[in-house]
């Protein structure tokens, strides 16, 4: 079955789709044919951004229906450039609001954008979304939800490995070497990329977009004075199951980390440094502290690209990492393939969650079905 998977992540980097080949049940088998990034219009950018901060109820209802044609033309564009016609669309959609269980609350709170019905009336491609949802009302966290693509590509007999997504937030997947669905265990760790583009987008003055490469990172050297009080951050010694987003780690706490570096006196280069290096002692911390041994660790998204990240989470976890590249997955396209084969376990009938990375009650179907007209 021809899936096209749609994601937009935390950094907004653009709209990504994956046109995959999915067969099977109980193993899955995944070809990928095609992907590619569409970015989102300024504009668009700028006022869903706004809304990850705050914002009315117009603003938010006007622009999931943008979202939702910035996904429909997305798809468009990947079948256009494609021989193969799609059967299926599994759209993450956009992130606007995640709020995981709080002292004041029990509850999780989770939004996605990106109206479905729009998407399948524009391309004529029955379209599954607003996965998050059903998960929550059994009682998970809505997230993560890609641990069940890890499983189901990257699970060995005989290694033990963790699969760690280098998005905006960054979450890692616990795959027992032999183990079974039940024995995945998954959660968020903290910030990838997140602080890091608020930080280049301050420094200069909007000029750069992120890092690119982890170059500017590369120039400076980590400051232990600003690295323990980030690490002091609530949330990475949490306990799992844990899901986090802008709440925690988005432009205000990012406007706080530059602050608290030009009290301390650092030079930007260095300033970046260590945040980059947060990331990685975050994952480390999470690591050594949650999961069983690990043998071998598989990197994926954005942060895979910045080679002073991975160079920073290869010393502090003495671990050899590959790339989902090295299994034949393009890190860019990896949470698209995801999202597909999502759709693809909904529209025959199959759970697809996984209650030991989300705290789910149990396993269920996923999202919500809005059927094309072809």
């Amino acid at each position: 079955m021809k899936v096209i998977g749609l994601i937009s992540g935390t950094s907004m980097d653009g709209i990504t789709g994956a046109l995959t080949d999915i067969s099977g049940d109980e193993k899955l088998s995944v070809e990928l044919l095609s992907y590619e990034t569409t970015p989102y219009p300024d504009k668009l950018k700028e006022e869903v951004m706004s809304l990850t901060e705050g914002g009315d109820v117009e603003s938010l209802c006007k622009a999931n229906y943008e979202v939702g044609e910035q996904f429909a033309r997305a798809a468009e564009a990947l079948r256009a450039s494609s021989e193969h016609e799609p059967e299926l669309i599994g759209s993450h959609g956009q992130t606007v609001c995640h709020l995981p269980p709080a002292d004041d609350r029990k509850e999780t709170y989770t939004l996605q954008i990106g109206e479905p019905d729009v998407i399948a009336e524009r391309t004529g491609i029955t379209t599954i979304a607003d996965f998050r949802v059903r998960d929550v009302a059994a009682g998970g966290e809505g997230a993560p939800l890609i641990p069940y693509m890890d499983f189901k590509i990257f699970q060995s007999e005989s290694t033990s490995r963790a699969s760690i997504n280098l998005g905006g937030i960054a979450n890692v997947t616990y795959l027992p070497a032999g183990g079974t669905l039940e024995d995945v265990i998954a959660f968020d760790t903290g910030p990838a990329n997140m602080i890091l583009d608020h930080l280049v987008r301050d420094l200069t003055n909007g000029e750069k977009e992120f890092d690119e490469g982890g170059e500017m990172a590369g120039r400076g050297k980590v400051k232990d004075q600003l690295l323990s009080w980030l690490m002091d951050h609530p949330f990475i010694t949490k306990k799992p199951p844990k899901t986090t987003g802008r709440k925690h780690f988005g432009k205000a706490f990012s406007r706080k980390v530059l602050r608290k570096g030009g009290k301390l006196g650092l030079n930007d280069e260095d300033l970046l440094a260590t945040v980059t290096a947060f990331t990685a002692e975050s994952l480390r911390y999470n690591l050594d502290e949650y999961l069983g041994p690990v043998e071998e660790i598989i990197i994926a998204g954005g942060g895979a690209k910045n080679d002073t990240l991975v160079a920073e989470l290869e010393a502090r976890t003495n671990l050899p990492i590959k790339t989902t590249a090295d299994f034949g997955i393009p890190p860019e396209a990896k949470e698209a393939i995801g999202f597909a084969i999502m759709a693809y376990e909904t529209y025959h009938g199959r759970p697809s969650n996984v209650p030991g990375a989300t705290g789910a009650r149990k396993f269920v179907k996923l999202g919500k079905i809005s059927p094309g007209g072809r």
